[in-house]
């Protein structure tokens, strides 16, 4: 809503539920879960964190999360689902939200497809939030 005072128009803010058109849909600050892609790495370096890579451990890669913290994976094409550790920076494709290693991805069923369709929630140590990938 514009309110003209003399020369000067004043601006009412709008609300980000109005602001986001036809879908009707706001994207908040922080998500308490996150839905996209995940695919599976076997790295054999040095994570981003410093530590070595174990492709038998139960460990991930994200973009932001702090490392440390622990998430739940959950392949929603088959309803499993598997507690990581973030250890790693990643993955670095849009759409896709987390790299699990391979060990991972064989307890929740998508090591021969590669990349699955996943929610991803925070359930232990870190003050990460997620961002962006909003599950609907």
């Amino acid at each position: 809503m514009t309110v003209a005072v003399g020369a000067l128009a004043l601006v009412q803010p709008v609300s980000p539920t109005l602001a986001s058109g036809a879908a009707g849909t706001a994207k908040s600050a922080a998500a308490s879960a996150q839905c996209g892609k995940a695919s599976w790495y076997a790295l054999t370096s040095r994570t981003a964190s410093g530590e070595m890579a174990n492709p038998n451990g139960m460990t991930a890669a994200h973009r932001t999360l702090p490392f440390g913290t622990m998430v739940k994976v959950t392949n929603l094409r088959n309803g499993k689902s598997v507690q990581v550790r973030i250890n790693d920076r990643g993955p670095f494709v849009k759409g896709r939200v987390i790299d699990v290693t391979k060990a991972a991805a064989a307890k929740i069923g998508f090591v021969n497809s590669g990349i699955t369709s996943v929610k991803v929630e925070i359930v232990g140590k870190g003050s990460g939030k997620l961002r962006g990938y909003e599950c609907s």
